[in-house]
């Protein structure tokens, strides 16, 4: 027997702008724009070259291993379930929304893919929210160049 759904969550183009915190001032992620050589402005003036991607729950896109997807449902338990009140009550929004109107309309979270790697730069909980319902959300993929 298959259980269906008539959930679905339409992922749109995101505002660069608004997750210009992710570059800036999350600690993990320094490493990887250090190693990268990945300025603020590399990511500004590439952004309309990136695409839609599909990302079927795992840690690698396209083949490619991308840092801090913890895409495992233990790392969902350890970063997002237990997580700190404000943190998940974003999710737990969102949730209520997909599961009260059927259908969301959100910003695809943004990879950035640099040197054969990649790193989940923002949208984490919007990956979980797909993941946890059984879809496949969609990135917004970016090849970078460094600086």
């Amino acid at each position: 027997m298959r259980s269906s759904s008539n959930l679905t969550i339409e992922w749109v183009k995101p505002d660069i702008a608004a997750e210009r915190w992710e570059f800036f001032h999350h600690p993990e992620k320094q490493g990887f724009y250090r190693r990268h050589t990945i300025g603020w402005e590399e990511i500004l003036s590439g952004f309309d070259a990136g695409r839609l991607a599909p990302y079927p729950r795992s840690d690698r896109i396209d083949g490619i291993p991308v840092a801090l997807s913890y895409s495992s449902y233990d790392d969902y338990a350890r970063y997002l379930a237990k997580a700190k009140r404000g943190y998940r009550r974003n999710y737990s929004l969102m949730e209520e929304t997909l599961q009260s109107e059927g259908t969301l309309t959100l910003p695809a979270p943004i990879v950035l893919e640099c040197g054969g790697e990649a790193l989940l730069f923002s949208g984490y909980r919007r990956l979980c929210l797909a993941w946890n319902y059984g879809m496949i959300p969609f990135v917004w993929l970016l090849p970078v160049a460094p600086a």
